[in-house]
This record gives structure tokens, sequence and C-alpha cells, in this order.
């Protein structure tokens, strides 16, 4: 198996200001990423970042970093300004591992990977955990997957999919027994080639109510796989309390 891990890093946080550059057991978040990426298979692991103080820091720590346009919308298309940098082969595969996440699971880059080389008609690959509280399901901030028998992607939503209808209607606060709900987990893996499509895709109106990319790919024909996993990932940091809470995490594993 043969991919590149890039790590997209965009300075600008209205959230928190200098995100990827705040400290964790004495590293810059950015690092820890950096180095979750490096424990798994990937050939290569690349910090892409439109910051030079980003950039100074990433190679401080001996790691391959690329200085981008500061106008990408998202990090995939920081992605694609990478591939196009590298002049990377259509069929590489690159594995978007999103630079707030210090504690992805490196089998968890691992598996989308594998899952991408596996299915030839995919475009992306991607993950998601299995919904255990109805608390999720209903939580707007928590993306909801649904797919179809080969596990590729039919829809993504803010809203509570499946929506089990009768269950609902007696008891809207208990997760019904057997329904497969499905948290999307924000780890991408994409073909170079697609990389290179994506940008000049148009945004559709799904996109647009949901305030979703991957709804892009779907909206143009684009084929997604999802790996399912039966553990959700350690959550990324995008408030000061989330970073208190890796910052523990980081200290127990010291």
């Amino acid at each position: 198996m043969s991919f590149i891990a890039v790590v997209p890093a965009r300075l600008a946080s209205t959230r928190l200001p200098n995100k990827p550059l705040l400290d964790i057991c004495g590293k810059p978040m950015i690092v820890h990423t950096a180095e979750r990426a490096r424990a798994s298979a990937a050939s290569r692991v690349i910090i892409a970042t439109d910051a030079p103080s980003v950039l100074a820091a990433s190679r401080e720590h001996g790691f391959e970093a690329i200085l981008t346009r500061p106008d990408h919308p998202s990090g995939t298309d920081r992605l694609a300004e990478v591939v196009e940098i590298l002049d990377l082969p259509e069929q590489a595969v690159v594995v978007n591992v999103q630079g707030d996440e210090p504690l992805v699971d490196p089998q968890l880059i691992d598996a989308v990977a594998r899952l991408l080389q596996r299915e030839q008609a995919a475009s992306i690959a991607t993950c998601a955990s299995r919904i255990t509280d109805v608390d999720t399901l209903f939580n707007p901030h928590a993306v909801k997957v649904v797919c179809n028998a080969s596990q590729h992607a039919l829809y993504f939503s803010r809203a509570p999919i499946p929506w089990a209808r009768d269950a609902f209607a007696v008891r809207p606060e208990i997760l019904p027994p057997g329904l497969n709900a499905l948290h999307h987990i924000g780890l991408y893996a994409y073909r170079a080639g697609f990389l290179r499509q994506f940008g000049k895709l148009p945004q559709g109106p799904l996109e647009s109510w949901e305030s979703l990319e991957q709804l892009r790919a779907l909206e143009n024909g684009h084929t997604i796989a999802v790996h399912i996993t039966d553990t959700h990932p350690e959550p990324g940091v995008d408030t000061p309390e989330d970073l208190e809470r890796v910052r523990q995490v980081c200290l127990t594993r010291v």
C-alpha cells in the first residue's frame, strides 16, 4: 500500500487564532497531527500551509512542508494545489489528515487509503462510526451519512438520517434498536486525478444548503466509499475547551 498523507493547516481561525501553532505538551498542534500521520503506513507526510510561521515550525520538527496559496476555500482545494506542485500521477492516493486532529488514529488513516485503493470505481474514500445515542443523531454539528448495500455514500446531512418514522413517533427520545445510523468522520482519501477536477466541479444546491463540500462530489456523480468503524475517534480541536481536553489526553500518554 502506497499513499501520501497531506496535513492542511490554515493559520486563520475565528475561535482559535493561530490554531496550528497552539502548544500541546511542548509541541505545536500541527506537529502532533503530523506525527500521527507519520505513524500510519504513508510513504510521505507533507504539511501544506498558508503561513510562513507554520512552515518554519513544521520544518523545525523535521517535517516536509509546502507553502500554499492563502485563498483556498477548503482543505481539499489546498490538497489540489499540493498535487500540482508535486506533479503527482492521476492514480496516486492522497489522504487528507486535517491539521486540527492531533489525536487521529493512524490505523484509520491506513483504512481509508486501503479502501480507496481497493474500490477502483470510487473517487473518494472516507469513514464513519455507528451512532449509539439519540443526542448524536439529533446534533446538527455531528454529520451523518447513509450508505447503500456496497457501503457507498448515498447522502450526508446534519439532519438525523435515516429517520425512523414510526419509532420516533412513539419515543423520540430513544434511539430505535437496529437503526443503522452513522456518524461521518472527516478523514478522506482521494485520487490525485479527482483532486485536479474538484475545484472545477459546480457547487450544487445540496452542498449550499448543508454546507458539506463532500456533497459536491455526490451531486456531480462521483462515488464515495465509506469505511465503517465501531469506535468513534477522539474529536478534533475547534474550541478552547477542545484544546484543554487534548492537552489532558497527551499528558496521560507522556
